[in-house]
C-alpha cells in the first residue's frame, strides 16, 4: 500500500456531523409522534364532549316534551262532588243508627246560609278513610243532594311504602285522578267503591289492569281511555305532587293546616278530630262550624238611641194655693 493512502475511517469531525443528523432526525420523528398524539387526543375530547352536549340536549328537550300530566277539572287538587248520581245513591249504606235514644235527632247543616265547605283527603290504603266514607257517606250524599255542604275529595297517598313496593296507594290516586278527567260524573262511584272494599295494608292492593276494571264498572265514559290513563300511569307524577303540596299546606279552605294524616276532614277550614265511625258526631261538628262562620260573618247590630229612650227632665212642682 502507497504512502498516500488513508484508511476509511472518518474523521472526528464527521462523526460528530452523523451524531447530530441521527439526533435531529429522532427528534424529529418525537415531534411528529407528540404531534399525532396531541390530534388524536384533541379529536376524542370534541367527540367527548360532542356526545355530552348531545346527551344533555337530549335529557333537557324530553323534560320539555314531557311535562308532569295535570288532571284536569281539579280545584286544589281536589274533585268537587256535584251530584250523586241516582244509582249510586241508592247503593250508599244507610247511616248507622245511634245507640242511645238522645243522639237520635241527628244536626243538619242546613240552617246555614251558605253552603259549608267540606275537603276530604283520602287515602285509598287508609283503613281510617274506608271508616269515614261508611259511616258518613249516606248523610253526605243527601248535604250534597239539598246543597247544604259542598264536598271536594282530594285523592293522596300516604301509604305508598305499605303495599309490598306495589305502591298501590300512588296508583289508586292516580287512577282517581284519571276516572276525575275523562268521566268526572262517575268520579264519586269510582271514589265510594274504592273506599268502601279495600286492600289490606301491607298487601299488593289491586293490580293498574283491576283499577282500570273496577273504573269500567262503575260505568266511566270512554272506558278505552280511562283504561289508558290508568294502565299508562298518567297521573302517578301529579299524585306525588299533590300529596307534597298538601303536606306543605296549607290546606284548601284554611289558613294554616297541613296534612297530617289520611283522611283528614276540613270543614270551613277547621280539622275534624272526631269519631270516625260517628256521623252523629261528624254532623254535630259540621253543624257548629256552620253556625260559628254565619254568626262571624254577620255581627250583631250596634242599637241605636231611640226617641223613647231619650230621657226628658221630669216637671216642676207648682207651688199650692
Amino acid at each position: 500500500m502507497s504512502s498516500d493512502e488513508t484508511p476509511n475511517v472518518p474523521t472526528p469531525r464527521n462523526s460528530r456531523e452523523v451524531v447530530r443528523e441521527k439526533a435531529q432526525q429522532v427528534h424529529a420523528q418525537q415531534s411528529r409522534v407528540r404531534i399525532v398524539r396531541r390530534i388524536i387526543i384533541g379529536v376524542v375530547a370534541i367527540v367527548a364532549v360532542g356526545a355530552i352536549g348531545t346527551a344533555v340536549t337530549m335529557a333537557v328537550t324530553s323534560t320539555i316534551s314531557e311535562p308532569t300530566m295535570s288532571p284536569s277539572g281539579m280545584k286544589s287538587d281536589g274533585i268537587v262532588v256535584h251530584d250523586i248520581p241516582d244509582a249510586v245513591s241508592e247503593s250508599v249504606p244507610v247511616t248507622p243508627s245511634p245507640e242511645s235514644p238522645e243522639e237520635m235527632a241527628e244536626p243538619e247543616p242546613t240552617t246555614a246560609t251558605t253552603a259549608v265547605d267540606v275537603h276530604i283527603y283520602v287515602d285509598y290504603l287508609s283503613p281510617g278513610a274506608g271508616e269515614f266514607e261508611r259511616a258518613n257517606a249516606r248523610q253526605l250524599s243527601g248535604w250534597i243532594d239539598e246543597d247544604a255542604v259542598t264536598v271536594t275529595y282530594h285523592p293522596v297517598s300516604m301509604l305508598t311504602a305499605s303495599s309490598n313496593g306495589t305502591k298501590y296507594s300512588l296508583r289508586s290516586a292516580a287512577a282517581a285522578a284519571c276516572v276525575a278527567t275523562h268521566s268526572p260524573e262517575n268520579f264519586y262511584a269510582f271514589n265510594h267503591e274504592l273506599l268502601i272494599d279495600q286492600p289490606e295494608v301491607d298487601s299488593n292492593g289491586r293490580t293498574d289492569v283491576e283499577l282500570a276494571d273496577l273504573a269500567v264498572a262503575v260505568g266511566v265514559d270512554e272506558p278505552k281511555v280511562v283504561r289508558s290513563c290508568i294502565e299508562g300511569a298518567d297521573f302517578v307524577s301529579w299524585a306525588k305532587e299533590a300529596t307534597a303540596r298538601a303536606l306543605a299546606g296549607p290546606l284548601a279552605g284554611s289558613d294554616d293546616l297541613v296534612l297530617t294524616s289520611a283522611p283528614m276532614v276540613v270543614v270551613n277550614g277547621e280539622a275534624y278530630v272526631g269519631s270516625l265511625k260517628d256521623p252523629a258526631e261528624f254532623s254535630q261538628f259540621v253543624l257548629t262550624v256552620a253556625s260559628d262562620t254565619d254568626a262571624a260573618a254577620s255581627p250583631s247590630p250596634t242599637p241605636t238611641p231611640t226617641e223613647a229612650s231619650v230621657e226628658t227632665p221630669a216637671p216642676e212642682d207648682t207651688p199650692a194655693e
